[in-house]
């Protein structure tokens, strides 16, 4: 049974994550219009109609906008801790879905997808990553956090693929107009995640089975897609570990991965 992934969308204005096995399909953030969402799930010959849920990793608005809408047309349960339900009703106000509460460390199911929320440490109300796995296959998805902790490492260790953060060059950043405040909110522990740490950080925890890495909510402003790829390859490299594909998540969404437990092969397409 393979697990599709695919990141429809990756920046500071949208994010949304599709994962699939054969029989369930979820989304992970829905910072997407319903209308991009349906061209992107159309350019990946899925439709809205086979969704089963939304996991929500934090209220921030480039996550959730997406969310009222979707759940408006087409009725869908929302995946959250109490802390991101209460950041999201601030936000929406007069939305209110039909909530799936879960708690952060103890894994739950949908549909045959086993999903496992852990901690991450962001500026939000709790915020988390996922390990998603169907079929002895496990992606792990970890997209906005300050900084790579012992927690995320464990969780992380294992995956077959991972959408890890590699956010910003440290010297671009500096270097940037960016007022000062946002500079030392991005750089600090609760905020956004450097190339450098990233790449460190799926260097110490890459094991036999991870076959792909895609860098999420890379900066268009103080970084580069060569630059964040180069830096991870590197650390990859030193590791030995020259077999591991590794991509920038799109803004507009594009490639598709698949992998199954027995095989461990990731294809990129689309």
């Amino acid at each position: 049974m393979p697990l599709m992934l695919s990141v429809l969308a990756s920046s500071s204005s949208a994010n949304c994550i599709f994962v699939a096995s054969d029989t369930t399909a979820i989304l992970v953030d829905a910072g997407l219009s319903l209308r991009r969402l349906e061209e992107r799930l159309a350019a990946l010959g899925q439709g809205v109609e086979r969704l089963q849920g939304i996991c929500l990793s934090h209220e921030h608005s480039d996550h959730i906008s997406g969310v009222p809408v979707l759940c408006r047309r087409h009725g869908l349960p929302v995946y959250a801790n109490s802390g991101t339900i209460e950041g999201a009703r601030r936000a929406w106000k007069d939305f209110e879905p039909v909530w799936r509460v879960f708690e952060t460390g103890r894994p739950f199911a949908i549909g045959d997808l086993s999903i496992e929320p852990f901690a991450v440490p962001h500026d939000a109300y709790d915020p988390v990553g996922f390990v998603i796995g169907a079929g002895g296959a496990r992606v792990g998805i970890a997209t906005d956090m300050g900084m790579p902790t012992t927690l995320i490492r464990e969780r992380l260790r294992g995956c077959h693929g991972l959408v890890v953060e590699s956010n910003h060059d440290e010297r671009m950043l500096r270097d940037s107009e960016r007022p000062w405040a946002l500079k030392q909110r991005i750089l600090g522990r609760q905020g956004h995640l450097s190339n450098r740490h990233a790449a460190e950080m799926v260097a110490d925890i890459a094991g036999p089975c991870l076959r792909c890495v895609v860098l999420a909510h890379v900066s268009s402003e103080c970084n580069d897609p060569g630059v964040a790829i180069g830096e991870m390859r590197v650390s990859l490299e030193a590791r030995g570990r020259r077999d591991v594909q590794i991509a920038v998540a799109a803004e507009d969404g594009a490639a598709v991965w698949r992998f199954t437990g027995e095989t461990t092969e990731a294809v990129a397409a689309g």
